[in-house]
C-alpha cells in the first residue's frame, strides 16, 4: 500500500487556483466566502501559511488530526504553516445552507512587525488533535464582522495604514477565539469531564502497574497521546478547570500514591521512591516536601 503524501500549497494564489476560486485581491492575505464555494474531492493538504476558518451547515466532515467534525454547527479551525489541513468530504446534494469563510494569511504579511512573534503565542494553533472551537450565534457574528472588516480593508484602502489596521483585526479575531475557548472549557462539561475522568483513570492504572518503576513518571506528551488530545490542549483545559498544569496534576496524583505507601506499608522511604520511579531519593524527598511541607519521614511519623 502506497502512503498518500499530502500536497503542499505554498502561496495563497495556489490555494485559489487549487479550488478554482477567483484570483486573490492581495498576494499575502485573503478572505474566502464559502457561500456556494464547495468542492467534492478529498485532499490531504499542507499549507505554507495560516488558515483560520469558520463554517456552518456544509453537511461535511473534516479530518482534523485524529478527530472528525461535522460542519452543521458553527465551528472554527486554526491551522499554522506546515500543519496537515486534513481531508474535507462534502455532500453536494444539499449545500443550500452552507455558509462561512476562510481567512488565509501568509507569514510574510507579518514581516517586520511585532505580530510575527505574537501570533505564535496562540496555543490553539497547536490543538492538532482536539479540538475545534464551537461558536454560539453571538460569537459567530463577532468573528464574521471582523473577517469582513479585513476583506473590506484590503479590497478598498491599500495604503501605509492598511497593514497595521488589518493586523489589529486579525489580533481581535485571535483574542476573541482565545476567550471563546476558555468559555468552551468551562461550559462543555460533558466532553471536558470525560477527558478528566480518562486522565484520572490513566494515572491510577499507570501508578498501580509496573510502568512507574520501569519507565518512571509519565510525560505530559505520553498522557496527552493516550487521551487523544494535544499536550497544549490538555494543559490549557486543566489550567482552566483545576488551576493546575498537567505536570502539577501528575505530581499531585504521585504524592497521593506516596502517602498511601508511607501510611499502609513498611517499605523504607528509599524503597518507596524507587517504586514510584525515582532514581534518587533526594528528588523524591524534595518533591514530597514541596507538595506537603513535610518530609516523607515526618509524614509517616505524624500519621502513626
Amino acid at each position: 500500500m502506497v502512503h498518500e503524501l499530502p500536497q503542499r500549497i505554498k502561496t495563497i494564489r495556489e490555494f485559489h487556483d487549487f479550488y478554482g476560486l477567483p484570483e486573490p485581491e492581495h498576494p499575502l492575505i485573503s478572505v474566502i466566502n464559502l457561500d456556494g464555494n464547495t468542492h467534492t474531492d478529498s485532499f490531504n493538504l499542507v499549507l505554507d501559511f495560516y488558515s483560520i476558518s469558520a463554517k456552518r451547515g456544509l453537511n461535511a466532515k473534516l479530518k482534523y488530526g485524529q478527530q472528525e467534525y461535522n460542519y452543521n454547527a458553527g465551528i472554527m479551525f486554526f491551522f499554522a504553516p506546515n500543519q496537515i489541513y486534513g481531508k474535507v468530504e462534502i455532500n453536494t446534494e444539499d449545500t443550500s445552507k452552507a455558509s462561512g469563510w476562510i481567512l488565509l494569511i501568509h507569514p510574510d504579511f507579518f514581516w517586520n512587525t511585532p505580530f510575527a512573534k505574537t501570533i505564535k503565542q496562540y496555543e490553539f494553533f497547536d490543538y492538532s488533535v482536539n479540538e475545534a472551537l464551537f461558536l454560539s450565534g453571538r460569537e459567530e457574528k463577532i468573528i464574521i464582522d471582523l473577517a469582513q472588516n479585513i476583506q473590506q480593508e484590503y479590497s478598498c484602502n491599500i495604503d501605509k495604514y492598511s497593514k497595521k489596521i488589518i493586523i489589529s483585526y486579525i489580533e481581535a479575531i485571535l483574542n476573541n477565539a482565545e476567550r471563546f475557548y476558555n468559555r468552551q472549557f468551562i461550559v462543555r462539561e460533558k466532553s471536558n469531564h470525560h477527558i478528566l475522568e480518562g486522565l484520572e483513570k490513566l494515572l491510577v492504572d499507570y501508578f498501580n502497574s509496573q510502568d512507574l518503576t520501569i519507565k518512571g513518571l509519565p510525560t505530559v506528551q505520553h498522557i496527552a497521546a493516550q487521551l487523544n488530545v494535544s499536550p497544549k490542549y490538555l494543559s490549557r483545559l486543566l489550567k482552566t478547570i483545576t488551576g493546575q498544569s498537567t505536570q502539577q496534576f501528575i505530581h499531585d496524583k504521585l504524592i497521593e500514591k506516596a502517602k498511601e505507601k508511607l501510611s499502609v506499608t513498611n517499605l523504607t522511604v528509599s524503597e518507596i521512591a524507587y517504586e514510584l520511579g525515582f532514581e534518587h531519593l533526594q528528588s523524591f524527598s524534595k518533591l514530597f516536601k514541596n507538595k506537603t511541607n513535610q518530609s516523607p519521614m515526618e509524614f509517616r511519623a505524624g500519621f502513626n
